[in-house]
């Protein structure tokens, strides 16, 4: 397994992290993405440390807690083995304080996070959001509290636009509290938005992305395609990437450049698609989720070969969609070569 710095931090991580929204399933919306129990999460733990993936990627909304909860029990007894990264935003509760980034908030979801992942500290706490009723400084002094106490390492964001992020910066800088040096986007071969400015600020601030569903919540898992529907009930057919679903033909084109990548290279679709993601200036891990042992032996080869400069600006063609304003007028050139 590679391993990459997070951002412009001394922090290596594996360039694949097994995310855990999968584990637990406790409502309708993570049972379309998996139930794991403790006895499967097990397995899948165990499978992704022989492989050399020891970053584990989990949240204190995903699955109201359970998913910290069962990943907790996976780990027990190993955890100087693993790398923990978990986010706090999303509601935890009924009351008005049950959600954001304020202090109020994040010191009880940390200790509720600490608590069931069974742990002393995370290695990377991610705010899972922008909560634009608290100041960016509060939320930072109580990041910049808990580093000192030990109880995180490093500190990222997630789904942040670019002036939220510069802002954040910004603010750590002029106070001399801990940097975001990593941010968790979305970015596949079907959403790449986040080359617009997302992936230039990285560049410019060494901020590493931590990308989640790079396959598009399946629609680039090789399952699909022109006369492939997505199975009826299906997560991919039910909730899609989560976003604006993209064109069929874009989806088709898409899939099609990596399914004639993949005969060429002796490799799985969704194995082309994580490879390219890779290959991205910025990235730093991808996290993946897996229902199964299948999937996730699947997922891990996407590592040990590299896609050539013909393939990828086969697959950058494939995938190109017009840019909106002020990008398309930003041009690239000497003066502003950033823009991919």
């Amino acid at each position: 397994m590679d391993y990459r710095l997070l951002g412009r931090s001394g922090f290596s991580v594996p360039v694949l992290s097994l995310g855990t929204a999968t584990f637990g399933g406790s409502n309708d919306f993570f049972r379309k993405w998996g139930s794991s129990g403790i006895e499967e999460a097990t397995r899948l733990v165990d499978m992704a440390l022989d492989a050399g993936v020891n970053l584990f990627d989990t949240a204190d909304g995903y699955s109201d807690g359970m998913a910290e909860t069962i990943l907790g029990a996976a780990i027990k007894g190993r955890t100087d083995k693993v790398l923990i990264s978990t986010k706090a935003f999303f509601p935890t509760g009924p009351g008005p304080n049950d959600r954001g980034t304020s202090r109020q908030h994040l010191v009880q979801t940390l200790e509720g996070s600490l608590k069931r992942l069974g742990v002393d500290h995370v290695d990377l706490w991610q705010m899972h959001g922008f909560d634009a009723l608290t100041p960016v400084e509060e939320t930072l002094r109580l990041i910049d509290d808990m580093v000192s106490a030990g109880k995180v390492r490093y500190v990222g964001c997630s789904n942040f636009s670019g002036w939220h992020l510069m802002k954040s910066l910004a603010v750590s800088d002029r106070y001399g509290y801990p940097r975001y040096v990593a941010h968790q986007a979305y970015y596949s071969l079907l959403g790449r938005e986040y080359e617009w400015e997302l992936m230039p600020l990285g560049i410019d601030q060494g901020v590493g992305a931590v990308v989640w569903s790079p396959l598009a919540g399946g629609m680039l898992s090789g399952k699909i395609g022109r006369n492939r529907p997505a199975p009826a009930g299906s997560r991919t057919q039910t909730q899609g990437s989560l976003g604006p679903k993209p064109p069929d033909e874009l989806i088709f084109t898409v899939v099609e450049a990596l399914e004639a990548i993949s005969r060429e290279v002796g490799r799985s679709v969704a194995q082309v698609a994580l490879n390219w993601v890779l290959q991205r200036p910025t990235v730093s891990t991808i996290v993946f989720g897996a229902r199964n042992a299948e999937q996730l032996k699947d997922n891990l080869g996407a590592t040990g070969f590299t896609l050539t400069k013909e393939q990828i600006a086969r697959l950058d063609a494939a995938s190109a969609v017009p840019k909106v304003y002020p990008y398309w007028h930003q041009g690239g050139g000497p003066r502003n070569p950033f823009p991919v």
